[in-house]
């Protein structure tokens, strides 16, 4: 299973340099999962960004995996987690939700970097050109 960090997702709609690395796992519906915490980061950032109907597209794209919500065990996990290793709120519970649904993370987020079961990927600046 994989799971996509909003940094993937926001990549590869926006066909930045490292879209392609992310379009694997995105387009691979079957074994992927989105936690609902990146759904909301993704929405909020596109709908601020672009349109809320841009948005809705993204949310719609991101809504054909299996959504995984914020359940009790993944809150207080997560919360020991970000205690631990001082990871923010949001990264800590995308993290167990990947962690309890042996998903792998791929990300270009640097707060995952070093984590295991994650799949990093460097940022590049600047988009695509085709």
């Amino acid at each position: 299973m994989n799971l996509v960090d909003s940094s993937g997702w926001l990549e590869y709609f926006t066909d930045g340099k490292n879209s392609k690395l992310f379009a694997p796992a995105i387009e691979d519906n079957d074994n992927l999962i989105v936690s609902s915490i990146n759904l909301y980061e993704v929405y909020k950032k596109v709908m601020t960004q672009r349109s809320e109907n841009d948005a809705k597209d993204a949310a719609g794209l991101m809504m054909q995996a299996k959504i995984i919500e914020v359940n009790a065990s993944i809150a207080v996990k997560a919360a020991r987690l970000s205690c631990k290793m001082n990871i923010p709120m949001a990264d800590s519970i995308i993290y167990i939700t990947a962690q309890v649904s042996n998903a792998i993370v791929w990300t270009q987020d640097y707060d995952f970097k070093d984590l295991e079961g994650v799949k990093f990927f460097k940022k590049e600046s600047g988009k695509n050109k085709k």
